[in-house]
């Protein structure tokens, strides 16, 4: 059965298939995976027990105050993940801004479960209901009830990244070498030389002809010198680690393998083999050789390995253009909070993590609440990507869905059901265009980036999907009674330990962490597996790069 949103003869493309959709970008019927809606029913909330891992906080040891330790039903303001829509003073309404909340508590709250169903009060249509628009603020609250499943979001986000990949016919680009960190070459890459060019030494010593002892010659041979004259039988000549080989040389005696008498002559303290550490010309390739496939990494060896083989640009596929803009009048960008203004976490945290996926961010532009602002800013957005931060539910001043009912965006995906960042949301604005809006909570947005982001530019980069792996949990998680939990971890000794200050508001557990840990509807006990997601900077080669 595929799921809503899906196409059954659309399977997932490799990063081959993904690079042949970029030399060739057929124009094809746009596909529509229409809205992901997910599970139909409601996600009923209840009693849950504590989120926090209850065992040791590697860097993180004090309990997750605040955190969602409280009921899945109402975990209180300063999350807003789960809570009730009229639990406590909804951002921008007459309680003002939930100062709990680092980069306020925009998009995060939704409809309680408790009692009465507010889901089916009132008039208008479900946001998330199949084939309509996003609901302007005052509609039915049902986007909970259509939420995606988290794996299921995710696939809808690669989709909808291939789908923009054939609609944009974008083409590769040539890249200087010290601007491909974190590219996927769009072409082999093939030796234009022999490597090594000609016959180096692969130590300091002596090139040497002939058996020994020898005559050393008055002349050294450096690295970077034109190729010196010939050695005759019996005859030695200073040598450095790179330098070339005089013709007719015998061997390379290392420093350490020889001495010299009282008349200058070298002596071998060892047995010398013919060819000793002598690097033949093309003894690592010859000119032609395919040194690297169509679709590697461009990590900082294959940029080395490029510049040895006489490349000085490279054939790769264009970074994703992310335009990212920061909703919210509560936030300050300097100093301290203070009179109900709070700092904004999200606008230094978010395009450094964008770049680590591989992205390049044009702008950072802080809106404010202002919906005016907002659309022109969506509207003359060229980005392949606009990522908006908070807004994202059904407040007076979250002004996302509005904004894309009034343009006509089409709704992949309304609703996740993962905690935190359960009201995340992926839109297509134009073929090749889309907007993920992120919670403005903190945590709940790594959530989203993790979740919808993460796997749209990865696609549209034509990056390798990363292998899946899984660690036993050192200690018991409780998970939410129908939503998977991302929870923050950090990896000791074949296993993960789970972090607290793990509520949506807050960054001090990811801070720590190494990786993120999928703990399905339930939880997990101690001991047991659970799916981990590696965090862009705790991974060997290109996820150091943040520039």
């Amino acid at each position: 059965m595929v799921s809503p949103g899906t196409r059954a003869d659309d399977e997932d493309l490799g990063v081959e298939e993904a690079l042949a959709l970029l030399r060739e970008s057929p124009r094809r019927p746009q596909e529509d995976p229409g809205p992901s809606h997910g599970d139909p029913g409601p996600s009923h909330g209840g009693s849950g027990p504590s989120h926090g891992g209850p065992g040791p906080s590697h860097g993180d040891p004090g309990p997750s105050h605040g955190g969602p330790e409280s009921s899945y039903d109402d975990p209180g303001p300063s999350h807003g993940d789960a809570g009730p829509a009229h639990a406590g003073p909804s951002r921008g309404g007459p309680g003002g801004p939930s100062h709990g909340n680092v980069a306020g508590s925009r998009g995060e709250s939704g409809p309680s479960h408790r009692g009465s169903d507010p889901a089916h009060r009132g008039s208008g249509t479900s946001q998330g209901a199949p084939g309509s628009s996003p609901g302007a603020p005052g509609s039915s609250p049902g986007a909970h009830h259509r939420a995606t499943p988290w794996p299921d979001a995710r696939a809808v986000a690669e989709r909808a990244a291939r789908s923009a990949a054939r609609a944009a016919r974008r083409d590769p680009v040539s890249v200087p070498l010290d601007e491909a960190l974190g590219l996927t070459l769009a072409a082999p890459l093939t030796a234009l030389t022999d490597l090594p060019s000609f016959d180096t030494s692969a130590m300091d010593g002596w090139a040497v002809a002939g058996p020994g002892p020898w005559a050393v010659r008055d002349e050294g041979v450096l690295a970077g010198h034109a190729e010196p004259a010939p050695l005759t039988d019996g005859e030695a000549a200073r040598i450095a680690t790179g330098a070339r080989i005089p013709p007719d040389t015998t061997a390379v005696l290392r420093t350490e393998h020889g001495r010299t008498d009282d008349r200058g002559r070298l002596h071998p303290v060892r047995g010398v083999v013919h060819g000793q550490d002598i690097r033949p010309r093309g003894q690592e390739c010859r000119g032609g050789d395919q040194l690297l496939p169509l679709g590697t990494l461009a990590t900082p060896p294959v940029l080395g390995l490029a510049a040895a083989a006489g490349y000085d640009t490279l054939t790769a596929v264009p970074r994703p253009r992310v335009d990212v803009l920061v909703l919210g009048d509560e936030l300050l960008t300097g100093g301290l909070p203070h009179d109900g203004l709070i700092r904004d976490a999200l606008g230094p945290l978010l395009p450094p993590w964008l770049r680590a996926l591989g992205a390049e961010v044009r702008t950072v532009r802080r809106i404010g609440d202002d919906a005016g602002a907002l659309e022109r800013a969506v509207t003359t957005s060229d980005a392949d990507l606009v990522v908006t931060t908070g807004g994202t539910a059904a407040g007076p001043v979250d002004h996302v869905h509005p904004i894309l009912r009034r343009i006509g965006a089409e709704l992949l995906v309304d609703g996740v059901k993962v905690r935190p960042g359960h009201p995340m949301l992926l839109a297509r604005l134009k073929d090749d265009q889309h907007l993920v809006g992120l919670p403005g909570n903190p945590l709940a947005a790594v959530s989203g980036l993790i979740t919808l982001a993460e796997p749209l530019l990865r696609t549209l980069a034509a990056r390798p999907a990363p292998e899946r792996y899984a660690l036993p949990l050192r200690d018991a998680v409780h998970g939410h009674p129908h939503d998977t939990r991302l929870v923050p971890v950090v990896l000791r000794d074949e296993g993960a330990v789970p972090l607290h200050y793990n509520g949506p508001a807050m960054l001090r557990g990811i801070a720590a962490a190494d990786a993120l840990a999928v703990v399905p509807p339930g939880g997990t006990r101690s001991g047991q597996e659970a799916e981990l997601l590696d965090l862009p900077w705790a991974t060997a080669g290109i996820g150091v790069c943040f520039t």
